[in-house]
């Protein structure tokens, strides 16, 4: 089993998988430069190891997990590879199969092992919450190195592509059922119908408003980085010949909740349909 292994980025997701790592047995490290106080923060809390350079870190690692948001993915495993990386490089981000795949084929002629992950669920805090889902032929080195859980693993097998697969058909359903429920929120509140369309909701499925609007004001801050894995699962309807347009429009229904990124709060109902309504 690895003994090293460096998180890119540590966000509320990657210091869960941090934490695993560490109930794992191993060194756990990361890179703080440029990153925000609220990183910082949360590496310090879990006594994560502070390497003061990319390149730094590349040397330590035997390991790298990459956790960001999926605009950024091409940038950071580009940063990786210019760094003559030689070991496992693990990207979990939400992105497309096709996307994963040419990061995959760019580590590959670097001399870099790639691992293609998916995660499913929120930041693992307790066991059976949370998994990370891995394909690849160094998929079972990368899953080791999260024996001790919280966070879950399972092998998909050597193709790339098919973890990143996984991810985008269940966020299409997850992540945008409630962008579609939003949408849907939204134009009855500008036709004057909302009361009434809960009202017949509630006929047929009493706890169905409570239920969406729930997770429609959970996903709300989380709206910036929803935005770019819509147009990745768009990406991967397409690339399997299916209509993919509904996930265009699903990534302009999180664009007009961007703001929310900073907001102390969870917002409200009214003030995520107030925000959508604004062109």
């Amino acid at each position: 089993m690895a003994r090293s292994i460096g998180i890119l980025h540590p966000g509320e997701m990657g210091i869960s998988l941090a934490a695993t790592a560490q109930n794992s047995g191993l060194d756990v490290y990361w890179c703080p430069a440029g990153r925000s106080s609220a990183s910082q923060q949360r590496a310090s809390n879990l006594g994560i190891k502070p390497l003061p350079t990319l390149q730094d870190l590349c040397n330590a690692c035997e390991i790298l997990i990459s956790v960001c948001p999926p605009h950024a993915a091409v940038a950071v495993a580009d940063e990786v590879i210019a760094c003559n990386y030689r070991g496992v490089y693990a990207d979990v981000n939400a992105i497309a199969p096709t996307s994963v795949k040419s990061i995959g084929q760019s580590m590959t002629e670097a001399g870099i092992d790639f691992v293609d992950g998916g995660i499913i669920g929120m930041p693992a805090t307790q066991p059976g919450t949370t998994w990370l889902y891995l394909s690849g032929n160094h998929a079972d080195k990368v899953a080791s190195c999260f024996s001790k859980g919280p966070l879950e693993t399972s092998v998909l097998g050597p193709e790339i592509g098919k973890a990143s697969g996984l991810k985008m058909c269940f966020a299409a359903n997850s992540k945008g059922t409630a962008a579609l429920h939003t949408a849907i929120l939204g134009t009855a509140e500008a036709m004057g119908v909302r009361d009434a369309l809960e009202k017949q909701w509630a006929i047929y499925n009493p706890e169905f408003t409570e239920t969406s609007q729930a997770r429609i004001r959970q996903v709300a801050r989380k709206a910036w980085r929803f935005k770019g894995e819509m147009e990745e699962i768009a990406a991967t309807m397409e690339a399997a010949g299916l209509p993919h347009e509904f996930f265009i429009a699903a990534a302009r229904v999180y664009e007009r909740q961007k703001s929310f990124k900073d907001a102390g709060h969870e917002p409200t109902i009214e003030e995520i349909l107030e925000r959508i309504a604004e062109k």
